[in-house]
């Protein structure tokens, strides 16, 4: 009886510690999904039709680094800059190897405005009026697909 009982509590320690292993697998791949090779964590948009894989930059670190140094970037993948509150939040292409486009977006996820930006330039690029979002994609990303200001980005966080 001894033996039965010695048997029973080893299998009972094997299957747990097989679902806890499961578990930190299921944990793990679901953590992959919602973060990008950078760290950060990522956020999928809807554009009309198009669906848009955009890292966050949320923090002043993440939104100073943005897309420098970056040698690709997938064609529907971007960078969304989340900023605490609206103001005028000025982007420049310094140290950034990619020629990129850059939409300034309201709170409800209309864009406000749409610039073209050249790798390594000091140039400024401003929203025309004050906001907390702005989307990074590649260069013409937003006019091969004929979006202009006006189209609404769904899919943003909520102020």
């Amino acid at each position: 009886m001894a033996n039965l009982n010695s048997l029973s509590i080893i299998f009972s320690k094997f299957y747990l510690v097989r679902s806890l292993q499961y578990f930190i697998l299921i944990i793990s791949w679901f953590l992959l999904l919602n973060t990008s090779a950078s760290g950060l964590p990522t956020i999928e948009l809807r554009i009309n039709k198009e669906v848009v894989r955009a890292e966050v930059a949320n923090t002043p670190d993440s939104q100073q680094l943005g897309l420098m140094y970056r040698k690709e970037l997938a064609d529907s993948s971007g960078m969304l800059f989340i900023f605490n509150q609206k103001a005028g939040h000025c982007f420049w292409m310094k140290n950034t190897n990619l020629p990129l486009s850059i939409a300034f977006i309201e709170d409800d996820g209309r864009i406000i405005n749409i610039e073209e930006m050249q790798p390594q330039s000091e140039d400024n690029h401003c929203p025309k009026k004050s906001t907390r979002f702005a989307l990074e994609m590649n260069q013409a990303w937003f006019s091969k697909r004929k979006l202009g200001p006006g189209t609404i980005i769904e899919g943003l966080p909520k102020p």
